[in-house]
C-alpha cells in the first residue's frame, strides 16, 4: 500500500522534503525565545542592564520573524505537497479505472469508486499534511523542549518527563479505542453515497410512484449509521482535551509550587526567576506538542482506512490485456464460436455453454431469447469487453485475445441496452464514435439512423444542447441518436442490443433497410424482443437459458423450433408487441 501511495508523490516530493525542514527551523526559532526571556528576566530586569535587554529584546524579533517566515514556508509548501498529491491520485484511479474490464468494474459499485475518489482521498490529504508539518514539527518540539528543560533544571523537567509518560500512554488508548469506530463508518459512506445516486438518478421513477417518504427514510438510515459511528469516536476523542488540559495544569502548579520553593530556599542560586518563566513555557511547549502528536495519529488513523481502499482501485490490474505482437488490422466481420462457455466470476456456474456458430461477413443475425438466456453476454465476447471461460471467440478468422484491445474494439461497434447520453452538443455526442467525423458524415449516419427526422426540428439541429444522460430526448431519440454514433465508427461488425426497443416497428424497419444499403459488408448482430426487427435477418439464434436451442433462417425456425414459434405466435396474434408489424408507417 505504502509503495503505490508512494507513487503518487511524484512532482511533488522534493516540496515534501522542504515542509518538514520549515517545520524544523520554526521549532528551534520557537525553542530559542524562552532562552532570551529567561536573559532578560534574569540580566537585564532584575540587574538594571537596559542596554541588555535592548539587545537581548532585538535577538527575539529577529527569532520571531525567522521563525515566521519559517512557518509560512512550511504551510505552503505542505498545501502544495498535499493538493498534488491528491490529484495525482484522482489522475491515477480514474486512468486506472478507464483500463478496466466489465470483470474489473464489476467488484465495485459505482458509489464506491465515487467514495474513494472524494472522501477517501480528501482523507489522505488531510492526513498527509498533517504528516508533514506535525508528525515532524511535534516531535522535534517535544524533543528539544524537553532538552531545553533538563538543561535549565533536570529535577524540575523530569515532572515533564512523567506527565509525558502518563498522557502518552493514556492517547494511545484514546486513539486504539477511536480508530476502529472511524474504520467502520468510512465503510459506510458507501451506502450513503449510494442512496444519494440511486434517488437522484432515479428521481422521475421516485416522484412517479411517490416514493420521496421512502427515500428519505433510507437516507436517514444510512445517514444515522454513520452519525452513529463518527459520534461514538468522536465522544471517546471528547476526553482528549480535559485530560491534556489537566495535565497542563497540573504540571504548571508543580512547577509553580516546586520552582518557587526552590528559588526561595537556595537564594535564587538553584533556579532564578527567569529559568522558572522559561520551564513553564517549555511546559507548555512539550504538552501541546504531545497533543499535536496525538491528533497527528488520530488522522492517520482515520486515514488507513481509505489509504487501503484508494490503493486497491490502484494496484488493480485489467484482467484483458494485449499479447505479445498482437494483430494491428481486423480483416472482416467474419465471426466463428467455438465451443464457447462463459461464466461471470462472481457466479459459480455457465452462463453459456458450448456455443458453436459459423456466421460470414456482411450478414445480419437476429438474436432472440427469454430474459436471462445471456443474449448481451454472448456478443461481450465480440470486442473482448470479457474473455471466454473455454473455447475461442474468432473476428475476422483470429482469435479476439490476439487482437490490439484497441483496434479490436474500433471495429465492433455496440449500441447497448441501456443508451448513454453525454451532456454536450448532438454533433459532440455522435463525434464519440469517429472523432473526425465532418458535418457530412454525421448527417449521413443520422439518416441510416432515421435520426435526422427529429434533429431537423429543434431549432439549432446538430448544435442542440444535450443534457447529461439525454434528459431532455425521448428514450426512441436516444437510441437513435446512440445508433447513428455506433454508425459513425464504420464498423466490421455492429451490434444491437434491444436498441430499437422504443422505437416504432415502421422506424425500425427504414433502419434496418438503411443498414441493408449502407453498409451491406458489416456484419450486424440484432437483439430483440420483436419478430418483426429479425424476421428479416439472414438468420436468427434462438438461446434459451445460455445453450443454443436454434439457428437457421426465421423461415427454418418457424417451422422447427417450439420457442420461435411461441414468440411468433403471441406477437402476430397481438399479445405481445402492439405497435403495428413491418413495413413503414
Amino acid at each position: 500500500m505504502l509503495k503505490t501511495l508512494y507513487k503518487q508523490t511524484e512532482g511533488f516530493r522534493l516540496v515534501s522534503i522542504l515542509t518538514p525542514v520549515c517545520m524544523i527551523g520554526e521549532v528551534i526559532m520557537e525553542m530559542i525565545i524562552p532562552r532570551l526571556m529567561a536573559s532578560i528576566i534574569d540580566d537585564g530586569v532584575t540587574a538594571g542592564n537596559l542596554s541588555h535587554i535592548y539587545r537581548i529584546g532585538g535577538w527575539m524579533i529577529v527569532a520571531a520573524i525567522v521563525g515566521l517566515c519559517f512557518g509560512i514556508g512550511g504551510g505552503v509548501l505542505g498545501a502544495r505537497a498535499s493538493t498534488g498529491f491528491a490529484r495525482n491520485l484522482r489522475r491515477a484511479m480514474y486512468r486506472n479505472i478507464q483500463t478496466f474490464s466489465f470483470a474489473n468494474i464489476d467488484k465495485y459499485s459505482t458509489s464506491g469508486l465515487v467514495t474513494r475518489m472524494t472522501t477517501d482521498v480528501t482523507n489522505i490529504q488531510n492526513a498527509y499534511q498533517m504528516m508533514l508539518r506535525m508528525l515532524i514539527r511535534a516531535p522535534a518540539s517535544m524533543v528539544i523542549a524537553m532538552i531545553m528543560a533538563f538543561s535549565i533544571n533536570s529535577r524540575l523537567a523530569s515532572i515533564y518527563l512523567v506527565a509525558v509518560l502518563a498522557l502518552g500512554a493514556c492517547l494511545i488508548f484514546i486513539m486504539t479505542r477511536a480508530n476502529r469506530y472511524f474504520s467502520h463508518a468510512f465503510k459506510k459512506y458507501d451506502d450513503l453515497n449510494e442512496s444519494v445516486e440511486e434517488n437522484v438518478s432515479a428521481i422521475r421513477v421516485v416522484k412517479a410512484y411517490v416514493r420521496e417518504d421512502y427515500e428519505g427514510q433510507k437516507f436517514r438510515k444510512a445517514s444515522a449509521n454513520v452519525q452513529n459511528l463518527l459520534l461514538k469516536a468522536e465522544k471517546i476523542l471528547s476526553f482528549n482535551n480535559p485530560l491534556m488540559m489537566g495535565t497542563v495544569y497540573t504540571c504548571i502548579l508543580l512547577i509553580s509550587w516546586l520552582g518557587a520553593r526552590m528559588i526561595v530556599t537556595s537564594g535564587a542560586t538553584a533556579l532564578t526567576t527567569g529559568e522558572l518563566m522559561s520551564l513553564l513555557t517549555y511546559c507548555m511547549n512539550i504538552l501541546m506538542s504531545l497533543m499535536m502528536l496525538s491528533m497527528v495519529f488520530v488522522m492517520i488513523s482515520m486515514s488507513v482506512a481509505s489509504a487501503r481502499r484508494v490503493a486497491e482501485v490502484l494496484d488493480e490490474k485489467s484482467d484483458l490485456t494485449n499479447c505479445e505482437n498482437p494483430v494491428m488490422e481486423v480483416k472482416n466481420g467474419a465471426v466463428h464460436f467455438d465451443h464457447v462457455c462463459f461464466r461471470y466470476k462472481k457466479d459459480g456456474q455457465d452462463v453459456l455453454s458450448d456455443i458453436n456458430l459459423n456466421i460470414r461477413s456482411g450478414e445480419t443475425v437476429g438474436i432472440i431469447g427469454g430474459t436471462g438466456s445471456a443474449k448481451t453476454s454472448l456478443v461481450q465476447l465480440l470486442p473482448r469487453l470479457y474473455d471466454v471461460t473455454a473455447g475461442t471467440v474468432e473476428v475476422g478468422g483470429v482469435d479476439v485475445r490476439k487482437y490490439d484491445l484497441e483496434t479490436l474494439r474500433n471495429s465492433v461497434a455496440m449500441v447497448l441496452q441501456k443508451n448513454e447520453l453525454f451532456s454536450g452538443t448532438i454533433a459532440e455526442n455522435l463525434r464519440w464514435g469517429n472523432k473526425d467525423a465532418t458535418d457530412a458524415e454525421i448527417e449521413d449516419a443520422c439518416k441510416q439512423a432515421c435520426a435526422d427526422e427529429f434533429i431537423e426540428r429543434f431549432p439549432d439541429r446538430y448544435n442542440t444542447h444535450i443534457e447529461q444522460g439525454g434528459a431532455n430526448v425521448s428514450g426512441g431519440q436516444k437510441q437513435r441518436l446512440c445508433i447513428a454514433r455506433a454508425l459513425l465508427k464504420k464498423p466490421k461488425i455492429l451490434i444491437l442490443d434491444d436498441s430499437t426497443s422504443a422505437v416504432d416497428t415502421g422506424t425500425d424497419a427504414k433502419i434496418r433497410r438503411s443498414f441493408a444499403e449502407k453498409i451491406p459488408g458489416t456484419t450486424v448482430f440484432i437483439i430483440a424482443q420483436r419478430i418483426s426487427s429479425v424476421e428479416n435477418a439472414d438468420h436468427v439464434l434462438v438461446l434459451d437459458n445460455g445453450k443454443v436451442s436454434g439457428y437457421g433462417t426465421p423461415a427454418e425456425l418457424l417451422a422447427t423450433n417450439a420457442i420461435y414459434q411461441e414468440v411468433y405466435n403471441s406477437q402476430t396474434k397481438g399479445s405481445g408487441d402492439f405497435d403495428q408489424k413491418g413495413g413503414d408507417q
